[in-house]
């Protein structure tokens, strides 16, 4: 049949777009995913040697080391269950090994964490600035003090709020600032590590004493057991855990794997090494250093919140030198600390959209912001909550600090004890194994994961114990989120529907879609139409041949509309639609590559793909198998369709036909 004899019959052909958006869709590198976990794991730097040495002594530098050390272990196990779970976390281990009740008091301790790590990282950065500022105002000969406290509250009130709105644009705003955020972090760790190099070279070489001494509050209900002030196996477990806080954002880690570009194990296992390497020698290396440079009596009195700015002023050098690199410690430190409040955002908003996926929270929580797509509801709630954490301890660090550890460390406890359940719940096979493995017969026994579980439930319990602060605002914490997850799940559970766990997206209706329309930015375009949800090998082999730097994959789904006009309105999707693209979001993720998804309504399916793939200039139209018609009728109809559409501007169109056994390929023009 002649392309001539059909072209009446396409005259009548009418199509109506709709670009579906959702903030899910963007990747983002393995830089930008590490800048986003250091930024509240290198934050710690500048706070947590401070804390811990309020508590145990001079001997807390050694604690933090062992500390980075350990965490090396935490962060492998992250990456053994990233591999298992694209939509990660707590969260989804914990029910998948545990169960839903565990799951939820697991979430619920590791939320205290999320809100606390924005107010103890934003006070932090005001702590720095505000000292910095009492320094140089008597140098201007100004005579006043800023309130210390109440300053750095004010300024971490600022902090929430900015980077509030950052996270509610996107993932991909966020973390260009977490990238930028450590860019100047590494330079400034860089710089100041060599000139304390060279300082001890000039002076000499002295190591701080292992040396543990418990204050008044460190042993918390333990203060009258007299065995436990011993320095032996349990007081180096309550060192151990007053120093935990300076493990925090492998959390973070699981969240952000979803958002990780394609190859995402490998490009995980390259984030998890620059975590580790600037880990060691920024929070481990430079807090031993400012031990070592300090002296005790002034690291005690003056620098004790704000531990490298004494750094600075202590390394060998003119004094000019050394006050430009306190301002400059200053500077970066007030940027990484409050890079850390965006990480927390990123954490929770991943967390609840995990809760909320599983009917615990109402569909409310996710319903995606009108402009950006994201799930504005959550950052809202938890940009709220750490307002109100800011107010109610007026600036108080430590306080913050001791507190914090809870939420870090029980739900690193939860995640490794369902690990080490699914070692042997699971056996399929995995991308990536914690090490130490050993197999007698037919049982494998993960050594690895076992002495990572046992050592985080013995600092969990010691922390228990001896952060009575921190142990009575967790529970009371944990309690209140528990509760509210349990009363939330009993009222969505009268109103959940089969599409419950469906992603939620955006719909912008476009008069005609172009490139721009649908922000499409690069040369190389494919269209690939989808129409069921269990039938997606085209895409799955789409994803893992394209370049994703070089082509844009745009993703088509057709409503049918009957008689000559396409009625249909398409105000919200039905709950095929939702179904698909919750399919072929998820395949997208997996494979981390971001696809464009268009709905387009016309009385006719291949003039739909046909004027779409011509309105957007694309090079190539990949379908699946038709479970009605046979390969060779689908391309036939394509190919007359093709020819009515491009009239007389004719363009070279290859057109692919996938399914598992083969693959039909031809080039129209």
């Amino acid at each position: 049949m002649s392309t001539d004899q059909q072209k009446p019959a396409f005259k009548h052909s009418v199509i109506k777009v709709v670009v579906v958006t959702t903030a899910m869709l963007t990747f983002i590198s393995f830089w930008r995913a590490a800048a986003l976990v250091l930024c509240d794991l290198a934050s710690s730097v500048f706070y947590a040697a401070g804390i811990a040495e309020q508590a145990i002594g001079r001997g807390a530098p050694w604690m933090i080391l062992a500390v980075m050390v350990f965490s090396l272990c935490v962060r492998l196990l992250y990456v053994e269950s990233c591999g298992m779970f694209v939509r990660g976390g707590v969260y989804r281990v914990v029910k998948s090994a545990l169960g839903g009740t565990f799951a939820k008091v697991a979430v619920s301790a590791l939320m205290f964490d999320y809100v606390l790590t924005g107010p103890v990282s934003s006070v932090a950065a005001g702590q720095y600035l505000i000292g910095l500022v009492n320094q140089v105002l008597p140098l201007l000969h100004v005579n006043y003090a800023f309130p210390r406290d109440y300053s750095s509250m004010v300024i971490a009130l600022f902090v929430i709020v900015y980077f509030w709105r950052k996270n509610v644009r996107g993932i991909e705003e966020s973390s260009s600032n977490a990238l930028r955020i450590m860019q100047v972090t590494t330079m400034m760790a860089v710089i100041l590590f060599s000139w304390s190099l060279i300082t001890l070279a000039v002076r000499g070489v002295h190591f701080p004493p292992f040396e543990i001494r418990f204050s008044n509050h460190a042993l918390g209900w333990l203060e009258n057991v007299d065995w436990a002030k011993t320095v032996g196996f349990i007081g180096i477990m309550i060192a151990f855990g007053h120093s935990v806080l300076a493990m925090s954002g492998e959390e973070t880690l699981a969240q952000v794997y979803r958002e990780i570009e394609s190859p995402k194990m490998p490009n995980l296992k390259k984030a998890v090494v620059v975590i580790t390497i600037f880990s060691f020698v920024s929070t481990a290396g430079l807090s031993m250093l400012s031990f070592m440079i300090i002296p005790d009596d002034i690291r005690t009195t003056t620098y004790q919140d704000n531990l490298l700015s004494g750094l600075a002023m202590h390394v060998a050098g003119p004094h000019i030198l050394r006050m430009v690199m306190q301002f400059f410690v200053v500077f970066v430190g007030f940027l990484i600390l409050s890079g850390a409040v965006n990480t927390s955002m990123v954490g929770a908003n991943g967390v609840l959209n995990r809760v909320a996926e599983d009917g615990i929270l109402t569909d409310w929580f996710r319903t995606p912001h009108k402009k950006f797509g994201t799930s504005s509801r959550i950052i809202d709630m938890v940009a709220v909550l750490q307002i109100i954490t800011v107010l109610a301890c007026r600036g108080n660090i430590y306080a913050l600090g001791e507190a914090y550890a809870f939420g870090v460390i029980w739900s690193y406890t939860f995640n490794a004890m369902a690990m080490l359940a699914l070692r042997f719940k699971d056996r399929s096979k995995r991308e990536f194994k914690v090490p130490l493995n050993f197999t007698i017969g037919r049982v494998e026994i993960p050594a690895g994961l076992t002495f990572i579980f046992v050592a985080l439930f013995l600092t969990a319990l010691t922390n228990f114990f001896t952060k009575t602060v921190a142990t009575t605002w967790g529970l009371s914490f944990t309690a209140i989120f528990f509760t509210i997850f349990l009363v939330s799940q009993i009222i969505t559970k009268r109103r959940l529907t089969a599409a419950a766990g469906f992603e939620k997206v955006n719909l912008v209706e476009q008069e005609r879609l172009t490139p721009e329309s649908c922000e499409s930015a690069k040369a190389h375009r494919v269209l690939l139409a989808v129409r069921d949800p269990n039938n997606l090998f085209h895409l799955k082999r789409c994803l893992q041949d394209i370049d994703p730097d070089q082509t844009d994959l745009i993703i088509m789904t057709a409503k049918i509309a009957h008689g000559f006009q396409a009625d249909i309105k398409i105000n919200r999707l039905a709950f095929e639609e939702e179904h698909l693209f919750t399919n072929v979001i998820t395949v997208a993720e997996k494979a981390g590559v971001s696809v464009i998804p268009v709905v387009i309504a016309s009385n006719n399916f291949y003039y739909a793909i046909t004027k779409t793939a011509y309105d957007l200039n694309a090079q190539e139209i990949i379908l699946g198998l038709s479970g009605k018609i046979s390969a060779d009728l689908q391309m036939e109809q394509l190919a007359m369709f093709w020819g009515n559409v491009s009239g007389a501007e004719p363009r070279p169109m290859v057109v692919r036909i996938i399914w598992p056994t083969r693959e039909f390929k031809c080039q129209l023009s």
